[in-house]
């Protein structure tokens, strides 16, 4: 509880800081993303359902905050359409062009998520053996997000994505299980260029 209360106020003293660092809406991206995909460790790829529907809105890159790259705060939804795992968070996002119409976009942040954190029922019992088999036991109800976009810049203010991100507390937010999240799927941005 006591991280969770932390991960609150530090969300809130984010948004807080929003309308002061020049928070312009600068882009808006809306995706539908693969839940719970096997990248690297399968094991836990049949747990939970999807797809999930992400909603992102990015803001103008601060002026404190150009010692770092000028990275872009943003704020995330994910609403997971089987009734699994669904978060919101902020983080920052940075955009590097690598060639022309196309950028690469990494980020890091905070989340924080419905899914299940342990498994409640007791070790052995055959309900822990069916909570375990389709839930996702992440450990904390915080969790780090990262993520990378490989951005195509189409005709005016459209963009489209092929968006990765992970979610996980890493054991530095948290402890015990940390069986974490991968999604992938497409984004369609809209950039207003704000100020």
């Amino acid at each position: 509880m006591r991280g969770t209360s932390a991960g609150i106020a530090a969300f809130g003293a984010l948004m807080a800081l929003a309308p002061q660092a020049q928070a312009d809406i600068d882009e808006i991206h809306v995706g539908v993303m693969a839940h719970n995909v096997c990248v690297a460790d399968c094991k836990n790829a049949n747990k939970e359902d999807g797809p999930n529907i992400e909603f992102q809105v990015s803001f103008d890159s601060p002026n404190f905050l150009s010692w770092a790259g000028s990275p872009q705060p943003y704020i995330v939804a994910s609403l997971n359409t089987a009734g699994d795992t669904s978060f919101g968070g902020v983080g920052l996002e940075w955009r590097w062009n690598f060639a022309e119409g196309w950028a690469v976009e990494p980020s890091v942040g905070y989340i924080i998520h419905n899914g299940a954190t342990e498994n409640p029922y007791p070790g052995g019992s055959p309900e822990n053996v069916a909570f375990a088999e389709h839930h996702l036991l992440l450990g904390s109800e915080d969790l780090f997000r990262t993520s990378i976009g490989l951005t195509r810049d189409f005709a005016g203010p459209w963009e489209g994505q092929l968006f990765f991100e992970h979610m996980s507390h890493g054991q530095i937010i948290g402890s015990g299980h940390n069986q974490g999240i991968d999604q992938i799927g497409i984004r369609i941005g809209y950039q207003l260029g704000g100020g």
